[in-house]
């Protein structure tokens, strides 16, 4: 099974691009967030994507549907989980961020899932019932490259995480809300003692 794929683009189209790797050409089906950040790439640039390989008894032609992190293959494989979202139905939904999709299925925001290509309300209803609770974690951005990496993203955040829901009472998605803002004004954050100094600083907003 592919799950990687490193090369040169050999062809762009609207929804897909054709990789050349290791003198074979692997055609890969893009999502439009995928497919947006690749847009001033040209043919014979390198590309790296993480794939989703697709393949079934009703699908007996593989399909390649290519991310460009692993955090957007994971959350993929979340929404495809949820009743008559299929891989290529999820692939053409996902058309803003994996962040913005997640925080409004954790908002229980309808009119702004509906937006997404191809989900109706009754489809947003079955994302949110299927997944919300279990997402929040793509809610919170990654840690700057300028953090040490003997501090992995989640010592940080989980401690101050404990405090906020377990002995304040917010709710998860609200907590790593409030971490996120506070993260995105000062990045450079080292420790949980100084992460929840600052959240407890900033307030509820």
């Amino acid at each position: 099974m592919i799950g990687y794929i490193e090369g040169g683009i050999l062809q762009k189209n609207d929804d897909r691009i054709l990789i050349l790797a290791n003198q074979i050409g692997y055609e890969v089906l893009l999502p439009t967030i995928v497919m947006e950040s690749l847009k001033e790439r040209n043919i014979g640039d390198n590309v790296s994507l993480f794939i989703y390989f697709h393949q079934t008894e009703k699908q007996p032609k593989p399909v390649l549907i290519g991310f460009n992190t692993d955090e957007e293959k994971d959350f993929f494989q979340h929404l495809i989980t949820v009743e008559d979202i299929g891989p290529m139905k999820a692939a053409k939904a996902l058309t803003v961020s994996v962040k913005d999709i997640a925080g409004a299925i954790e908002s229980n925001d309808l009119e702004k899932l509906q937006k997404l290509k191809g989900i109706g309300k009754r489809t947003a209803q079955k994302m949110i019932a299927s997944l919300a609770g279990k997402l929040d974690r793509f809610i919170v951005p990654e840690p700057e490259t300028s953090r040490p990496k003997h501090l992995q993203h989640e010592k940080l955040i989980q401690p101050v995480l404990d405090v906020l829901i377990d002995q304040l009472g917010l709710k998860p998605v609200d907590a790593r809300r409030r971490i996120a803002e506070t993260l995105s004004v000062n990045p450079l954050i080292l420790t949980p003692e100084a992460l929840l100094e600052e959240v407890f600083r900033a307030g509820p907003k």
